[in-house]
């Protein structure tokens, strides 16, 4: 017989611990990023998928941030 193993998985959404955990940051850096929280009956819970997209959107080291506003007057950094 063959021993099945248990999925481990992350579940899609996350109490503010975890997410805080997901992220590598505080439960109060959390919650002052703001990132929206989903409500499932009286919880209050984080997207996985919106913490993605708030860790995708954070500068990259050694990029050159740039403004959309700033190609629109010519400005060049």
């Amino acid at each position: 017989m063959t021993q099945r193993r248990a999925l481990e998985f992350v579940p899609r959404l996350l109490p503010a611990p975890e997410a805080a955990r997901y992220l590598g940051v505080s439960e109060t850096m959390l919650r002052t990023l703001g990132i929206a929280r989903r409500m499932l009956g009286a919880k209050r819970l984080y997207d996985r998928i919106d913490l993605d997209a708030y860790a995708s959107a954070l500068p990259v080291e050694g990029e050159v941030e740039t403004n959309t506003c700033d190609g629109k007057f010519g400005v060049r950094r």
